[in-house]
């Protein structure tokens, strides 16, 4: 993991194998961003004209090099863009921040230590600049192709070699390092991040190094670190459970199922948050076999269940004020002689019957076991995460998730507060008149309805399985939990860890008496 230091040294003065300043678009031309003010001052005010003279732009995410002038002790600038100069007395905005300095750590790839004399105006821009800086400069540990996860990390420092590793330290210039506030948010920043990319790791891990029962010892490991509480029901606990969906998506693999309850308390917590994740290792479709084409990345159908448990280390890590319980249903969607077919009926948790009309459509049979259980504990409100449909995708795109609840009120808070934590995310509907879609002649529910509108039957179908007067909301993150094109931002190629930010915001709100 990439250190965080805050340091109160000129950009000039500051020792570090590259200086990273902002440039703006303008109108006549690049303008050099405030934090830069010292790195000017050495190139005689004349920064701007001499990154013009090289082709910069200031557009969004545009990095250029150059030789620093004399009166620097870093040997290197380097200019990321910011895109257009915002509007006076503006500033730029927290996500602005956030890309600028993860495209400028991933630029620094191998390096030592970068000082980043980005606009910091506030703490609120510290943090961006943190967090986006610290997520820029991950990168996927491949020894024994496992991420540095706790069997492999031993690995890492070879690897790291062979890869030339992430940026080393990040250094905030205009950072106060004893100013409490500051020192907060480069702790939360450190502390959100190493979460995130925990949940990176596990979705980059391949599907043969990382199976249901692998994901629960992860679990465990950590629960034993950081203090939690753990439950891992194995396949015969599931059995005499009657997790029927659960066990139904499992039963066509050699490796078997598993439901992980990880838990975080507080003495003096108020509120009390269920967060349910989709854990599919790995998902051929089942029986409903995808083309190829279409199951080379399905390591990150477990998406879910990664960013639920990178939110309870998170929470417990940060000390927040609230009860945080993590479900993680984890199964691998095979077929063999044993695998569910089309057409069988499966008596889920809870004793609902689902007909199963598509094997492929097997998120929300472990979903639905995992609500009907976390039900029974009361919280004051359920959220799911899932890699759920492909409807969500062509609907939203690749970077955006979609948001379903039973409460309108939360639907709004949940998408404000994904706005806040810088992911794009988008509320959606959840139809009357699709329900009768999955009504089944032979079982309670049939878990495929309409075609059009999938994403929306998929959160509907879920929604049965909510206990009556608990709030409960749905994330499908199908499109930007596992990035297929090449980085951008702060964003790396392959898994992303998305919605962490968001349930870890959700979680702060809690632990302030707000679920919106």
């Amino acid at each position: 993991m990439t250190a965080l230091t805050l340091s109160t040294s000129s950009a000039a003065a500051l020792r570090a194998d590259a200086v990273v300043v902002g440039v703006a678009k303008g109108a006549k031309g690049p303008v050099v961003a405030a934090g830069a003010e010292a790195v000017d001052k050495a190139f005689g005010g004349k920064l701007a004209a001499v990154l013009e003279t090289l082709g910069a732009t200031g557009a969004e995410g545009e990095v250029t090099k150059l030789p620093a002038a004399s009166g620097l002790k870093a040997p290197v600038v380097l200019a990321v863009g910011l895109g257009d100069v915002p509007a006076k007395d503006d500033g730029y905005d927290a996500e602005t921040l956030r890309r600028a300095a993860g495209v400028a750590s991933r630029a620094l790839s191998g390096s030592k230590k970068g000082a980043f004399a980005l606009p910091i105006e506030d703490v609120a821009a510290a943090a961006a600049v943190a967090e986006g800086a610290l997520l820029g400069a991950y990168t996927y540990d491949k020894s024994n192709g496992n991420g540095g996860s706790a069997k492999n990390a031993k690995n890492a420092k070879d690897t790291d070699k062979k890869n030339n590793g992430p940026l080393a330290e990040v250094a905030l210039v205009g950072g106060k390092p004893r100013d409490k506030a500051y020192k907060a948010a480069a702790e939360r920043a450190t502390a959100l991040v190493e979460e995130i990319n925990r949940a990176r790791d596990l979705i980059n891990t391949p599907s043969n190094l990382l199976n249901p029962a692998d994901f629960a010892a992860e679990a465990v490991a950590a629960a034993k670190e950081h203090g939690l509480k753990t439950e891992v029901l194995d396949e015969k606990a599931l059995k005499k459970g009657g997790y029927g969906g659960i066990l139904g998506v499992g039963q066509g693999s050699e490796a078997p199922p598993r439901l992980v309850r990880i838990a975080y308390t507080h003495p003096k917590a108020e509120k009390t948050l269920a967060l349910v994740g989709k854990g599919i290792t790995y998902d051929s479709g089942g029986i409903s076999l995808k083309p190829a084409g279409h199951n080379e990345t399905m390591k990150c159908d477990m998406s879910g269940a990664a960013a639920v448990f990178a939110t309870v280390v998170a929470a417990a890590r940060l000390g927040l004020r609230v009860n945080l319980t993590g479900w993680l249903a984890l199964a691998e969607n095979m077929p063999s002689g044993s695998a569910t077919r089309p057409g069988d009926v499966l008596s889920m948790y809870g004793g609902k019957t689902v007909e199963v009309l598509n094997t492929d459509a097997e998120g929300r049979l472990v979903l639905a076991d995992a609500i009907t259980r976390a039900g029974e504990e009361k919280p004051d409100a359920i959220l799911d995460v899932a890699t759920l449909t492909g409807a969500m995708v062509l609907a939203l795109g690749n970077r955006t998730f979609g948001i379903m609840t039973n409460d309108e009120a939360f639907r709004t808070s949940l998408h404000e507060i994904a706005e806040e934590a810088g992911e794009q995310s988008w509320p959606m509907p959840l139809p009357t008149h699709l329900r009768k879609g999955i009504d089944s002649p032979v079982a309670d529910l049939a878990n495929m309805g309409e075609r059009m509108g999938g994403g929306l039957v998929a959160g509907i179908f879920l929604k049965e399985f909510v206990a009556d007067g608990i709030t409960w909301g749905h994330l499908d993150i199908a499109g930007p939990a596992f990035n297929e094109s090449g980085p951008f931002g702060y964003t790396p190629k392959g898994g992303t860890g998305a919605a962490v930010r968001t349930l870890v915001r959700l979680a702060e709100r809690a632990a302030d008496g707000d679920l919106g």
